[in-house]
């Protein structure tokens, strides 16, 4: 447990690199704590004096006199008041900025690392923990960046300051009052060790939550239609009863920290009256000293009693970064290491490619091979899980190939530069996405070119065949679309996804199984449009109607092509794809 305790804390050395970056900010707010608490400690210096001064005062003296003295005192009191203030302010206007500074950075850093990470990356965690460390992790590390750093600093120099006077005053008075301290030391090592691990448990019983939630609003349609609502929420009440059961244990242990800290701070009041009182007896110090002991140790009460805030902040900080290292130092499985331009000309070539799924095991391709030369088109049939999808991936390398070679107008797919190759790609994938935005910047998503003309937008529209239903709706182009496009049919948001990548003018058009949910008429429309663009695609579908004009046509089962040919030779072939042919137009003829 020490170990992982340590390794934890040690975790928070990550974000050094931000102190760097700010580091004169952090000077700053260090200096304006000193000043803040030089002016803090004057003040019970200054008013010790007083009380001795005013213990001296002769009853004769006149009462004006006396008056203009404790106008002086009190005025010169207040500036000290008024002086120590303005530097606390000026402390959280850099220390506290500073903070929020840094927590911007890290989240764009998280961000930015959650989009170079791979498909793979993905595939194995949830959207709830990845939005939850990225958010409420984030929120806890800025905590101890900001008010744990400060409050730190704080009681270091306030500490200083306060036994330096102290020591000045009596040497012995004063290791009678700081006998506690040691003993709060020591419970709040002990405490803070517990903190840790549940902190760990808390943040985890979070994530948790936040991917039921996340799944819940997204699946929300599906839920209502199987009559599930109430499953649901017995299981949101599970997983919420948990986190609350582990947030209480937190509290619980959180909680031993002011009553401990209150106690110890009164015994050394207590201290400072009985053993000052003895001492001034005795005629060693006077009546303003241990005024000054009292308030010198009501002047440690908070900075101590943030020594438990700090901890607790500090171990929920070192949970919370020790699961955002997780992710930032998870390194992409595939990167972009060729820099020079690249210009698709066309042609494509599998020479017996394999993959081997790294979960399960499973070969979804094996010894695939084929080519498409330029503007030609290749269509894949086959059943459900027979590798189609799995293609277009490690075309657009997604993910890498075990064995074989994917070669790109006769190179390499690995030394050519992917980042442009993908920018002259169009690919419709099978599970459309549409952002919450209007349905003109959803089409504009494709576009690399961000001045785009109308007149553009319009025609592939048209050539998606859905411009006929975008002007039907009152704002057009304009409509604001719902989350994923849920004011949208299935067969129109497949169209808007055609339209997204059919503006980029792309070299190699990929569509997967993406024409589902048109019927066949429309289809055939969208097809023809397409064939005349005369650009190099590569279209997937369990449909026969969407690939039987292709140039070649691959019919694959359990990652390996069974049949090969044109439409007209597999069919004369009279064999899987024959069969699959048939049974479909008999489905069409009876619909």
């Amino acid at each position: 447990m020490a170990k992982i305790g340590n390794y934890r804390m040690k975790s928070l050395s990550y974000l050094n690199k931000y102190l760097i970056k700010y580091k004169w900010r952090l000077l700053l707010g260090a200096i304006f704590i000193f000043g803040s608490n030089y002016f803090k400690v004057e003040m019970p210096n200054y008013f010790g004096e007083i009380i001795d001064e005013l213990k001296s005062w002769n009853a004769e003296d006149s009462t004006d006199s006396l008056l203009i003295y404790a106008l002086k005192a009190g005025g010169y009191f207040m500036l000290l008041s008024l002086l120590s203030s303005v530097f606390l302010f000026m402390t959280r206007q850099t220390i506290i900025i500073m903070s929020r500074l840094i927590e911007y950075d890290l989240k764009n850093d998280i961000y930015q690392q959650y989009q170079r990470l791979s498909f793979s990356f993905y595939k194995r965690n949830n959207t709830g923990d990845l939005m939850n460390r990225i958010s409420e992790d984030v929120t806890k590390v800025r905590m101890y960046l900001g008010p744990g750093i400060m409050y730190s600093i704080n009681l270091v120099v306030l500490s200083i300051f306060v036994i330096k006077s102290m020591l000045v005053i009596s040497p012995y008075l004063t290791l009678y009052v700081l006998i506690p301290l040691p003993i709060m030391s020591l419970i709040i090592y002990k405490v803070s060790s517990k903190i840790n691990s549940i902190s760990t448990l808390v943040q985890e019983e979070q994530s948790r939550m936040s991917t039921l939630v996340q799944e819940t609003f997204s699946g929300i349609r599906v839920i209502k239609a199987y009559g599930r609502t109430a499953e649901i929420e017995n299981k949101f009440n599970e997983s919420a009863e948990s986190y609350k059961t582990k947030n209480m244990k937190l509290v619980l242990v959180n909680s031993l920290f002011m009553p401990t800290i209150f106690v110890l701070i009164g015994v050394s009041t207590i201290l400072s009256i009985y053993v000052g009182g003895l001492l001034h007896y005795d005629e060693q110090i006077s009546l303003g000293d241990i005024v000054k002991f009292i308030f010198f140790v009501n002047m440690l009460t908070w900075p101590f009693a943030t020594i438990g805030f700090v901890t607790a902040m500090v171990q929920r900080a070192a949970a919370s970064q020790t699961r955002i290292n997780e992710f930032m130092e998870e390194e992409a499985e595939i990167v972009n290491t060729v820099k020079t331009p690249f210009t698709f000309s066309g042609k494509i070539e599998f020479k017996n490619v394999c993959y081997n799924y790294p979960n399960s095991g499973i070969d979804a391709i094996k010894n695939l091979s084929f080519v498409i030369e330029k503007g030609e088109s290749l269509g894949i049939v086959g059943k459900t899980g027979s590798g189609k999808s799995t293609i277009l991936n490690l075309l657009m390398r997604h993910i890498e190939v075990d064995s074989g070679e994917i070669l790109i107008d006769d190179t390499p797919l690995k030394e050519i530069n992917l980042d442009e190759f993908r920018n002259q790609t169009g690919v419709v994938p099978q599970d459309v996405f549409l952002f919450s935005d209007s349905i003109r910047n959803n089409i504009l998503f494709g576009c690399l070119d961000a001045s785009v003309a109308e007149k553009r937008l319009v025609k592939v529209s048209k050539e998606a065949h859905v411009y006929h239903n975008i002007i039907e709706f009152k704002n057009g182009f304009d409509t604001l679309l719902g989350e994923r496009g849920v004011n949208l049919s299935g067969g129109q948001k497949q169209r808007v996804s055609i339209a997204r990548a059919l503006i980029r003018e792309p070299q190699l058009l990929l569509l997967d199984d993406c024409l589902s949910a048109v019927d066949t008429e429309t289809e055939e429309i969208i097809l023809s449009n397409l064939a005349k663009k005369k650009m190099t695609s590569l279209v997937v579908s369990h449909r026969i109607s969407s690939i039987r004009n292709a140039h070649t046509i691959l019919n694959i089962e359990n990652g390996e092509v069974i049949e090969k040919g044109t439409h007209k030779e597999l069919i004369d072939a009279n064999g899987g794809y024959a069969e699959l042919y048939r049974k479909q137009l008999t489905e069409e003829e009876k619909s």
